[in-house]
Protein backbone atom coordinates (compact mmCIF):
# COMPACT_ATOMS: atom_id res chain seq x y z
CA UNK A 1 0.00 0.00 0.00
CA UNK A 2 1.92 3.07 -1.51
CA UNK A 3 -0.43 5.97 -2.12
CA UNK A 4 -4.34 6.38 -3.88
CA UNK A 5 -4.81 8.86 -6.25
CA UNK A 6 -8.52 10.81 -6.52
CA UNK A 7 -9.48 14.44 -5.38
CA UNK A 8 -5.85 14.03 -3.34
CA UNK A 9 -3.01 12.03 -2.74
CA UNK A 10 -2.44 9.86 0.74
CA UNK A 11 0.33 8.00 1.31
CA UNK A 12 1.84 5.60 3.95
CA UNK A 13 4.36 7.35 6.25
CA UNK A 14 5.94 4.97 8.08
CA UNK A 15 3.97 2.44 10.12
CA UNK A 16 1.65 4.83 12.13
CA UNK A 17 1.25 8.01 9.63
CA UNK A 18 -0.19 8.97 6.33
CA UNK A 19 0.78 11.86 4.42
CA UNK A 20 -1.95 13.54 2.55
CA UNK A 21 -1.04 15.79 -0.90
CA UNK A 22 -3.30 18.42 -2.29
CA UNK A 23 -2.49 20.07 -5.57
CA UNK A 24 -3.18 23.80 -4.09
CA UNK A 25 -1.98 25.31 -1.33
CA UNK A 26 -4.97 26.55 0.26
CA UNK A 27 -6.68 23.44 0.19
CA UNK A 28 -4.26 22.65 3.23
CA UNK A 29 -6.52 24.60 6.23
CA UNK A 30 -9.48 23.48 5.43
CA UNK A 31 -8.23 19.90 5.41
CA UNK A 32 -6.58 20.61 8.21
CA UNK A 33 -9.86 21.63 10.03
CA UNK A 34 -11.95 18.96 8.87
CA UNK A 35 -8.98 16.21 10.46
CA UNK A 36 -9.46 18.65 13.72
CA UNK A 37 -13.03 18.49 13.60
CA UNK A 38 -13.48 14.52 12.96
CA UNK A 39 -10.19 12.77 13.84
CA UNK A 40 -9.51 10.14 12.52
CA UNK A 41 -9.49 6.76 15.25
CA UNK A 42 -6.00 7.45 17.35
CA UNK A 43 -5.15 10.29 15.60
CA UNK A 44 -2.55 12.12 17.64
CA UNK A 45 -0.92 15.17 15.78
CA UNK A 46 -1.25 16.99 12.34
CA UNK A 47 1.50 18.26 10.50
CA UNK A 48 0.32 20.51 8.06
CA UNK A 49 2.82 22.27 5.32
CA UNK A 50 2.67 23.98 2.07
CA UNK A 51 1.11 21.13 -0.22
CA UNK A 52 0.92 18.39 2.87
CA UNK A 53 -0.46 17.41 6.07
CA UNK A 54 1.34 14.35 7.92
CA UNK A 55 -1.38 12.64 10.18
CA UNK A 56 -0.01 10.94 13.09
CA UNK A 57 -1.37 7.72 14.58
CA UNK A 58 -1.03 6.01 17.76
CA UNK A 59 -1.79 2.64 15.87
CA UNK A 60 -1.11 0.73 12.51
CA UNK A 61 -2.05 2.97 9.58
CA UNK A 62 -4.57 0.44 7.73
CA UNK A 63 -6.62 0.53 4.13
CA UNK A 64 -9.63 2.54 5.84
CA UNK A 65 -7.55 5.29 6.93
CA UNK A 66 -5.93 6.04 3.21
CA UNK A 67 -9.51 5.87 1.50
CA UNK A 68 -10.78 8.27 4.17
CA UNK A 69 -8.38 10.49 3.95
CA UNK A 70 -8.05 10.55 0.11
CA UNK A 71 -11.71 11.31 0.13
CA UNK A 72 -11.87 14.08 3.25
CA UNK A 73 -14.13 16.96 2.28
CA UNK A 74 -12.19 19.91 3.83
CA UNK A 75 -13.88 22.13 6.16
CA UNK A 76 -13.75 25.86 6.45
CA UNK A 77 -10.64 27.12 8.66
CA UNK A 78 -13.22 28.65 11.07
CA UNK A 79 -14.87 25.77 11.85
CA UNK A 80 -12.27 25.70 15.12
CA UNK A 81 -11.98 28.21 17.66
CA UNK A 82 -8.73 30.02 15.99
CA UNK A 83 -5.69 30.80 18.41
CA UNK A 84 -5.08 34.60 18.74
CA UNK A 85 -5.50 37.28 16.67
CA UNK A 86 -1.68 37.55 17.77
CA UNK A 87 -0.68 40.87 17.12
CA UNK A 88 2.80 41.91 16.00
CA UNK A 89 4.17 44.81 16.71
CA UNK A 90 6.15 46.16 13.41
CA UNK A 91 8.33 48.99 12.71
CA UNK A 92 8.36 48.99 8.86
CA UNK A 93 11.72 50.48 7.81
CA UNK A 94 12.71 47.80 5.71
CA UNK A 95 15.27 47.62 3.35
CA UNK A 96 13.30 45.68 0.84
CA UNK A 97 10.47 47.82 1.16
CA UNK A 98 10.64 50.37 -1.99
CA UNK A 99 11.17 47.59 -3.98
CA UNK A 100 7.99 46.08 -2.72
CA UNK A 101 6.27 49.11 -3.57
CA UNK A 102 7.58 49.15 -7.13
CA UNK A 103 6.41 45.70 -7.36
CA UNK A 104 2.90 46.04 -6.38
CA UNK A 105 2.63 49.27 -8.33
CA UNK A 106 1.51 50.58 -4.53
CA UNK A 107 3.12 53.55 -2.53
CA UNK A 108 5.02 52.31 0.59
CA UNK A 109 2.28 53.77 2.68
CA UNK A 110 -0.29 51.74 1.10
CA UNK A 111 1.81 48.80 1.17
CA UNK A 112 2.03 49.23 4.68
CA UNK A 113 -1.68 49.51 5.32
CA UNK A 114 -2.47 46.69 2.76
CA UNK A 115 -0.31 44.75 5.48
CA UNK A 116 -1.54 46.18 8.82
CA UNK A 117 -5.35 45.75 7.32
CA UNK A 118 -4.95 41.60 6.11
CA UNK A 119 -6.13 38.94 8.49
CA UNK A 120 -3.46 36.81 8.39
CA UNK A 121 -3.35 33.39 9.54
CA UNK A 122 -0.22 31.02 9.92
CA UNK A 123 -0.90 27.85 7.12
CA UNK A 124 2.49 25.82 8.73
CA UNK A 125 5.60 26.22 10.02
CA UNK A 126 9.01 25.58 8.60
CA UNK A 127 12.49 26.65 7.86
CA UNK A 128 13.62 27.66 11.44
CA UNK A 129 11.66 26.76 14.93
CA UNK A 130 9.01 29.67 15.06
CA UNK A 131 9.04 30.36 11.26
CA UNK A 132 5.30 30.38 10.66
CA UNK A 133 4.45 31.25 6.90
CA UNK A 134 1.47 33.45 7.33
CA UNK A 135 -1.27 33.53 4.36
CA UNK A 136 -4.02 35.76 3.68
CA UNK A 137 -2.07 38.53 1.55
CA UNK A 138 -3.93 40.20 -0.85
CA UNK A 139 -2.59 38.66 -3.95
CA UNK A 140 -0.96 42.16 -5.46
CA UNK A 141 1.49 41.81 -2.66
CA UNK A 142 2.62 38.31 -3.51
CA UNK A 143 5.89 39.89 -4.52
CA UNK A 144 9.32 37.20 -5.68
CA UNK A 145 11.95 36.41 -3.66
CA UNK A 146 15.04 38.41 -3.95
CA UNK A 147 17.20 37.30 -7.19
CA UNK A 148 20.04 37.00 -4.73
CA UNK A 149 19.73 35.73 -0.93
CA UNK A 150 20.97 37.90 1.85
CA UNK A 151 23.80 35.51 3.39
CA UNK A 152 22.32 37.17 6.84
CA UNK A 153 18.88 38.40 7.29
CA UNK A 154 18.71 40.03 11.01
CA UNK A 155 15.95 38.14 13.92
CA UNK A 156 12.76 39.67 13.80
CA UNK A 157 12.58 40.98 10.33
CA UNK A 158 9.46 40.90 8.36
CA UNK A 159 9.28 39.63 5.15
CA UNK A 160 7.25 38.59 1.76
CA UNK A 161 7.77 36.05 -0.39
CA UNK A 162 5.26 34.47 -2.94
CA UNK A 163 1.65 34.22 -1.30
CA UNK A 164 3.26 34.36 2.10
CA UNK A 165 4.29 36.37 5.11
CA UNK A 166 6.64 35.52 7.89
CA UNK A 167 8.90 36.90 10.72
CA UNK A 168 12.20 35.23 10.87
CA UNK A 169 12.80 33.84 14.53
CA UNK A 170 16.41 33.89 14.27
CA UNK A 171 19.28 35.71 12.20
CA UNK A 172 20.06 33.56 9.18
CA UNK A 173 20.37 33.43 5.59
CA UNK A 174 17.08 34.42 3.69
CA UNK A 175 15.98 35.53 0.43
CA UNK A 176 12.76 37.11 1.18
CA UNK A 177 11.68 40.62 0.46
CA UNK A 178 12.19 42.56 4.16
CA UNK A 179 9.64 45.07 4.81
CA UNK A 180 9.84 46.11 8.83
CA UNK A 181 11.15 44.71 12.05
CA UNK A 182 9.71 43.51 15.26
CA UNK A 183 10.75 42.76 18.58
CA UNK A 184 8.42 40.27 19.14
CA UNK A 185 10.09 36.68 20.68
CA UNK A 186 8.79 34.28 17.98
CA UNK A 187 10.30 30.89 19.62
CA UNK A 188 11.01 30.65 23.52
CA UNK A 189 11.99 27.13 24.81
CA UNK A 190 10.52 28.10 28.08
CA UNK A 191 7.28 28.99 26.88
CA UNK A 192 4.04 26.84 26.61
CA UNK A 193 3.68 26.85 23.27
CA UNK A 194 7.26 27.69 22.15
CA UNK A 195 6.32 29.19 19.10
CA UNK A 196 4.28 31.99 19.12
CA UNK A 197 3.03 32.03 15.42
CA UNK A 198 1.46 28.09 15.53
CA UNK A 199 -0.71 26.63 12.58
CA UNK A 200 -3.96 27.75 12.76
CA UNK A 201 -3.69 30.93 14.65
CA UNK A 202 -4.87 34.18 13.25
CA UNK A 203 -2.24 37.35 12.99
CA UNK A 204 -2.64 41.09 12.74
CA UNK A 205 0.69 43.65 12.02
CA UNK A 206 0.22 46.44 14.18
CA UNK A 207 2.58 49.89 13.06
CA UNK A 208 4.80 51.03 15.81
CA UNK A 209 7.79 53.54 15.39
Amino acid sequence: MTGSEGLRRATVYGDRAVLVEVADPADVPGLRAALLAAPLAGQVDLVPAARTVLVVLDRPVTDRDVAALRGLAPAVPDGEPAPGPVVVPVVFDGPDLTEVSRHTGRTEEAVVAALTGAALTVAFGGFAPGFGYLTGLPADLHVPRRATPRTRVPAGSVALAGPYAGVYPRASPGGWQLVGRTDAVLFDVDRDPPALLAPGTAVRFRVVG
